[in-house]
C-alpha cells in the first residue's frame, strides 16, 4: 500500500505594510503590522512604526515654560532700559553732590526738637523709588563704582531670562516691586538707616530666576550657589542694607512663584491682581509705620 505525498502549499513572504514590494520579518510592538528597516524606529522595547510614534508622541507632556505672557519682542528693552537709566542717574550723582541726600531711601531724619527735617515719614515718599537707580557714589573711602558695576551686571546677565521668560510688563512689575520692598524692609526695621542702589530689585531678580528655573525645570543649582555667596556678603560686610536686599528677595520670590504656578483658567487675572495686592500691602505697611512713629531728637541733625 502506497500513498503519493502532496507538496506543501509555499508561504507568502511577508511585505512591509509601508512597503509592499519590500520583504520584512520583524513587527511593530505596538500595532503588530510588519516593517522593513527604513520604517523601524526604535521604542523602549522592540522597534514600533512611524505612525505608532507620531501617535505616542501626542500624548507627551512637553517641558512647559515658566513664561506667562506673550513675547512682543526677543530685545530685552526693559532690562537696557533700567540700566541706562542707573547710569543716567550715576552721571548725575558725581555732576552733583546733592542728588543723593536729597533722592536716597530715607525713612526719617529729625531737627534737634524732634520735629521731622526730611525721609519717607516727612511726605517724602518719591524716596522709594528715586533711591533704587542710586548707586554709591565714586569716593576713596567707600565702595563708590563698584558698587553700580557689580550692580549693572547682575542685571545685564539676569534680566534679559527673566524678561523674556515673565514678558516686559510682568518683569517691570517685578523689578520695581522687589526694590521698593527692599526700601519698605529698612524703613519698618531702621528708618534712621539711609540707602541707595538697586540691589533690592537686583535680589528680587535673583529669587525670580530660581522660581522660574525651578518651574521650567532647568537646574537650580547655579542660582542657589550665586545667591548664597550674596547673601554671605550682606550680612558679613559692614555697610550694607540687609533690609534691602532680604526684601527685595522676599519680594522677587513671591511675585515670581505667582507668575510661575498661577492656574492657567485664571492666569491672567492673578497676573494682574498679585502685584496690586502686593503694592497694597506695602503701602498700608508705610501707613501704619508713619502712624505709629515717634521721632527721636538723638537721630537726626544736629
Amino acid at each position: 500500500m502506497s500513498t503519493d505525498q502532496q507538496p506543501a502549499p509555499e508561504t507568502p513572504v511577508p511585505t512591509c505594510y509601508r512597503h509592499p514590494g519590500r520583504e520584512a520579518h520583524l513587527r511593530c510592538t505596538r500595532c503588530d503590522r510588519y516593517i522593513c528597516p527604513d520604517c523601524m524606529r526604535d521604542a523602549a522595547v522592540g522597534h514600533q512604526c512611524p505612525e505608532c510614534v507620531a501617535e505616542g508622541n501626542k500624548g507627551v507632556r512637553r517641558p512647559r515654560a515658566a513664561a506667562m505672557g506673550r513675547r512682543s519682542s526677543d530685545q530685552p528693552v526693559v532690562t537696557y532700559a533700567l540700566i541706562a537709566v542707573c547710569v543716567l542717574a550715576y552721571v548725575g550723582e558725581i555732576a552733583s553732590k546733592a542728588v543723593v541726600p536729597d533722592y536716597m531711601m530715607l525713612g526719617a531724619w529729625t531737627r534737634p526738637d524732634g520735629t521731622l527735617a526730611a525721609g519717607v515719614l516727612d511726605g517724602e515718599w518719591y524716596r522709594l523709588i528715586t533711591s533704587m537707580f542710586l548707586h554709591q557714589q565714586p569716593t576713596g573711602t567707600s565702595f563708590g563704582f563698584a558698587h553700580i558695576l557689580l550692580n549693572m551686571w547682575a542685571l545685564y546677565v539676569l534680566g534679559p531670562p527673566l524678561e523674556m521668560a515673565l514678558g516686559r510688563a510682568r518683569y517691570l512689575s517685578l523689578y520695581l516691586l522687589s526694590g521698593l520692598g527692599g526700601n519698605v524692609l529698612l524703613l519698618l526695621v531702621a528708618p534712621y538707616t539711609g540707602a541707595v542702589g538697586a540691589s533690592g530689585a537686583i535680589f528680587g531678580l535673583f529669587g525670580a530666576f530660581f522660581v522660574v528655573a525651578r518651574r521650567s525645570g532647568a537646574p537650580t543649582g547655579p542660582i542657589l550657589f550665586l545667591l548664597a555667596i550674596n547673601l554671605i556678603f550682606t550680612f558679613s560686610v559692614s555697610g550694607i542694607s540687609w533690609q534691602g536686599h532680604v526684601g527685595g528677595l522676599a519680594t522677587g520670590l513671591a511675585v515670581a512663584f505667582v507668575y510661575a504656578y498661577a492656574p492657567a483658567v485664571r492666569q491672567r487675572w492673578l497676573h494682574i491682581a498679585a502685584p496690586l495686592a502686593v503694592l497694597a500691602l506695602f503701602v498700608a505697611l508705610i501707613l501704619v509705620k508713619a502712624v505709629t512713629f515717634t521721632a527721636d531728637a538723638t537721630n537726626g541733625l544736629t
